[in-house]
């Protein structure tokens, strides 16, 4: 089921993640070594201070992480953010966000992760740590 999720999430016009596609979040690269997703900003992420929402930056590195964690899981095997931290860098109003995600230690049930998240001038927006629960059947 994991490995179909992987395969599906990928596809342009995917159904498999309703969050993706409300927002507009496109799969760049999915693989054990990593997790790439990108997303073009729309005036709508744009809180009262005139500049993205801290929650929509989140949202995309919590999605990249998770999706890190997936792609080095065992058939059978699912997880969950029991803990993320988010560090704001610099503001943001327009353009695309990249936001990369690498697992930094896989342990029997615990999954620690981290992520950049930038812009195309490669300037860094954010970078974010969680941890994942591995949940077995």
């Amino acid at each position: 089921m994991r490995q179909d999720y992987l395969n599906e999430v990928k596809r342009p016009g995917q159904t498999v993640n309703p969050l993706f596609n409300f927002f507009g979040i496109k799969v760049i690269a999915i693989s054990s070594a990593e997790a790439a997703l990108e997303l073009e900003l729309r005036p709508e992420f744009i809180q009262g201070g005139g500049v993205t929402a801290g929650g929509v930056i989140a949202t995309l590195a919590d999605e990249a992480m998770a999706h890190a964690v997936l792609a080095n899981l065992a058939p059978g095997e699912s997880a969950a953010t029991i803990e993320m931290n988010l560090r704001f860098l610099s503001p943001i109003k327009e353009g695309t966000l990249r936001a990369v995600a690498r697992v930094v230690k896989k342990g029997r049930k615990v999954v620690t992760v981290v992520a950049e998240v930038r812009d195309y001038s490669d300037r860094a927006l954010a970078t974010a740590g969680a941890s994942f629960i591995v949940l077995d059947k």
